[in-house]
């Protein structure tokens, strides 16, 4: 099989869909991959690195797109590309339809099938392509939030560890699934007082045992949200309804009784965000300020990071390109349930019922989709 995998236009997006280790594993096995020049340059893996692996180097985008069967990315194709789509293309990358209608219908208007990580699942019903990139929004998120409440940055000006004498910092995370769980990790080695809210008293349980007095555990209530946004220095939104647009917890009224300077990231915000008030950044302007509170809100927080991230992700979604280049994606999809949940879109029809629900669209299902 032909497999492209063109450089990711999105703003300040460095990841790279497969790493030279991977081209070669692929290459081995008989397929012929083609990469875009420059593709992974930014964050390490240069063009001889992939040449040397077998991949061909291809000059554009579009060369990459029309060369190739199967095309592998991060991010999920942008304006610019959706004229490249073909009806014979499968495509495997990170799709995130529920909040952007407009993708949807260019994705089932190219008629090609379209596999998103984050609705791949596993049999504990986990989503392991969602995973490794969500680990590291968590942590990262921590880490982007103590930059913003420096005072250049328009926060607060306050230390999550605190000092000798003064408090440390009030950081509540607002779910408790791989992000949320990730973010608490982070916030308390760096000293912070960390309150986590989750709607399941199991998962709470379990980070009360994990953490014992170092953490503050709420079940999530509209009650418990009024009460603690006004103390909260840090808010990390990190609530999931896997496909689909996630819900919003943090009103536009809650600002009002927040510190002035207080910080909130939305790192559900690929998914429509948890926060009324926020709306998608990017990394060239990553905040904005409303009612005296700052906004982080860029869709995809773990390029900030890319070599980091592009090593995690490849270590999830290798064995998954494999299978489909090596069975072809019907085949592989038939023979994997797990993967057959990825399927979003084949043949002009919506086949993912969370995404179908949120855009009032109809849905076929996956498998009646495929025949199989």
């Amino acid at each position: 099989m032909r497999i492209g995998v063109p450089a990711e236009v999105k703003d300040h997006e460095y990841r790279v869909g497969l790493t030279p280790a991977s081209v070669k594993e692929l290459v081995q096995l008989g397929h012929e991959v083609i990469v875009q020049q420059n593709a992974g340059l930014a964050i390490g893996f240069a063009d001889n690195d992939y040449s040397s692996s077998g991949a061909v180097i291809a000059a554009s985008g579009a060369e990459v797109f029309a060369a190739a069967d199967l095309i592998v990315k991060v991010k999920e194709p942008q304006p610019e590309e959706y004229d490249f789509i073909r009806s014979d293309h499968t495509l495997f990358t990170y799709l995130h339809l529920a909040p952007d209608p407009s993708l949807t219908r260019a994705l089932l208007a190219s008629g090609a099938c379209c596999i998103a990580y984050e609705t791949v699942t596993d049999r504990q019903g986990h989503l392991p392509l969602l995973a490794p990139m969500s680990e590291i929004a968590g942590r990262f998120a921590v880490q982007a939030g103590a930059h913003c409440l420096e005072m250049e940055a328009g926060g607060r000006g306050v230390l999550l560890a605190g000092a000798p004498g003064v408090a440390a910092g009030n950081v509540l995370v607002v779910g408790a699934g791989v992000v949320g769980r990730n973010a608490v990790a982070v916030a308390v080695g760096m000293g912070a007082d960390v309150t986590v809210l989750d709607t399941a008293m199991p998962v709470l349980r379990s980070l009360d045992q994990q953490y014992g007095n170092r953490i503050h555990t709420r079940l999530s209530t509209r009650t418990a949200l009024d009460e603690l946004l006004p103390q909260a220095d840090l808010v990390i939104g990190a609530v999931l309804v896997p496909g689909a647009a996630a819900p919003r917890l943090i009103l536009r009224s809650h600002l009002e009784s927040m510190k002035r300077g207080a910080v909130i990231v939305d790192v559900a915000i690929d998914q429509g965000g948890c926060v009324e008030s926020a709306h998608p950044t990017t990394h060239s302007k990553p905040t904005f300020v409303e009612s005296g509170v700052v906004h982080y809100c860029v869709a995809n927080m773990p390029g900030a990071v890319a070599r980091t991230a592009t090593l995690a992700l490849n270590n999830a979604t290798l064995p998954f390109v494999v299978a489909l280049a090596e069975k072809g994606p019907p085949q592989a999809m038939a023979d994997d349930p797990y993967l057959l949940t990825g399927l979003n879109c084949y043949d002009g029809m919506l086949t993912n019922e969370a995404v179908a629900s949120g855009q009032g669209a109809d849905c076929i299902p996956p498998a009646q989709a495929l025949g199989i």
